[in-house]
């Protein structure tokens, strides 16, 4: 199956501002790039490229006083199979970690493993370690917090979700990552499309979608305490230690956001690829 990915920013600057954007695509998924959903800004300035330190391509840009649109709009293929559940996996040792895994047992600036570690502990130490932990631990996560976009704040940290109860995709994604870091087990964040294929409606509104990897059982795998259940559709653009690592877009200096739009659209066998943003006209 193919699913249309992209998104349109548009901001409104007072003055020159410098903005890097995390929202390309991630190498893991190269291969499955169908029409590649290249960064266009209006009106044009210069567009520079480069990997961040976790290996994401991103972006830089000046923007201009006044207003400037970013998008991007492109189709990717996906197997339709549902995430991957391996309730087997076994939990690591520490001492057995690869060395490329141990930054993600530290504490972060959203996931604060010192003040959680307790916490973590009393509710998960009993559980069977690997899968089933981790399991256990988004279970927790998914029963404990409200989803509640008006409530939504960008500056909320795990420990904050913890004692507030609510937030949003990156709340969820964050407060799991801590509590399994507290439990001697690396949790990296990632940021992408989710589509709403094999869901019912009424779906939500586009929006990039956060999650989580823990690697257990000798690999990675993907866990998604927000929705708790497989989903087909998930295109990884960025993984990092928090949301802070991964933004989809860090600016400067002052500015205004007018206009945000995330789709990713299921292409059905009988319809075609067409060039207009979905929601506009032609």
């Amino acid at each position: 199956m193919q699913f249309r990915i992209g998104y349109e920013l548009i901001y409104s600057f007072p003055q020159p501002t410098p903005i890097i954007l995390v929202v390309n695509i991630h190498d893991s998924r190269a291969c499955d790039v169908v029409i590649p959903a290249r960064l266009i800004a209006e009106p044009g300035v210069p567009i520079s490229a480069y990997r961040d330190a976790f290996g994401n391509r991103c972006h830089r840009l000046l923007a201009p006083t006044g207003r400037l649109r970013l998008a991007a709009d492109g189709v990717v293929r996906d197997s339709g199979q549902p995430d991957e559940v391996v309730s087997g996996a076994g939990q690591d040792s520490v001492q057995d970690l690869p060395e490329e895994t141990l930054v993600f047992l530290l504490g972060s600036r959203y996931c604060e493993t010192d003040l959680l570690s307790q916490t973590a502990w009393q509710l998960f130490g009993g559980m069977t370690p690997g899968y089933p932990r981790v399991q256990a631990i988004c279970d927790y996560v998914h029963n404990h917090i409200a989803f509640d976009y008006q409530n939504a704040r960008a500056t909320r940290s795990a420990v904050e979700v913890f004692r507030e109860r609510t937030g949003v995709c990156r709340d969820y994604a964050h407060l799991a990552i801590a509590f399994c870091r507290c439990m001697n087990i690396p949790a990296r964040y990632c940021t992408g499309y989710l589509s709403d294929a094999g869901t019912q409606p009424p779906f939500g509104v586009g929006d990039f979608a956060a999650w989580f990897e823990a690697w257990i059982g000798g690999r990675w795998h993907l866990f998604d305490p927000r929705n708790n259940v497989p989903r087909v559709g998930r295109v990884l653009m960025a993984r990092g230690r928090d949301a802070s690592d991964v933004a989809i877009a860090t600016t400067f200096g002052p500015n205004m956001l007018e206009s945000f739009k995330v789709w990713t659209d299921e292409i059905s066998a009988d319809r075609e690829y067409g060039g207009a943003i979905p929601g506009t006209a032609a």
